[in-house]
């Protein structure tokens, strides 16, 4: 079985996707170990709270270079939530750089009568990367969780592989290039659509495994 390093930084509750994951046939590291991001299979990068301390955690614990690496080396990488977020240069809830893996800016949703922010609950996405392996054996438009004040806004939109609308403003809810998958909203805690995209994750581990 492939293992996925998931990267453990202080930013969220990692035990919930390693389940999904260790379903969909895989071995979960849990580690804040250089070594075990380099010799794992592929990367998972979750997060849940703010911009600043992510960054900040990550560094602290030397992590940065090692999650830029594997990016750079080809293995299968998934950000989550904001995961998501700090791989881009920066963003409007803080003053830190990100990672800048990614060209564009995160920004904070807009406030407009009717809508809240958080955005939080279930959505559906719209996809504009439709082959993208995470949608495999997916319905059309559907429906997953999302807790999140702001979205990325990447300086290529070539690489949005899916959209959520969030009163009149339509927001990048997932990228996806090359070896490079990150989501806005929780597959973890989006039923069994969230499982089947961690399925199709782990299934693309095993291609590139294979390979």
């Amino acid at each position: 079985m492939p293992v996925i390093a998931v990267v453990d930084y202080d930013m969220g509750n990692l035990h919930s996707a390693c389940k999904g994951l260790e379903k969909a046939g895989a071995t979960t590291k849990i580690t804040d170990s250089p070594a075990d991001i380099e010799a794992a299979d592929a990367v998972i990068l979750p997060g849940v709270g703010a911009f600043d301390p992510a960054v900040q955690h990550l560094r602290s614990r030397n992590l940065a270079e090692p999650i830029k690496n594997a990016i750079f080396s080809g293995k299968p990488f998934l950000g989550i939530c904001l995961g998501l977020q700090i791989l881009f240069e920066g963003s409007e809830e803080g003053k830190e750089p990100g990672l800048g893996i990614v060209p564009g800016t995160v920004r904070r949703f807009h406030p407009e009568p009717g809508i809240t922010i958080p955005h939080m609950g279930w959505n559906q996405l719209e996809f504009t990367q439709p082959n993208c392996p995470l949608w495999q054996q997916l319905p059309s438009k559907p429906h997953v969780y999302f807790v999140h004040s702001y979205y990325v806004d990447p300086a290529d939109p070539t690489i949005k592989s899916a959209t959520v609308t969030h009163g009149s403003q339509t927001v990048t809810a997932a990228i996806a290039w090359d070896n490079v998958m990150a989501v806005q909203f929780h597959p973890e805690k989006s039923s069994h659509g969230g499982l089947q995209i961690l399925s199709n994750f782990v299934a693309q581990v095993k291609t590139t495994v294979l390979v």
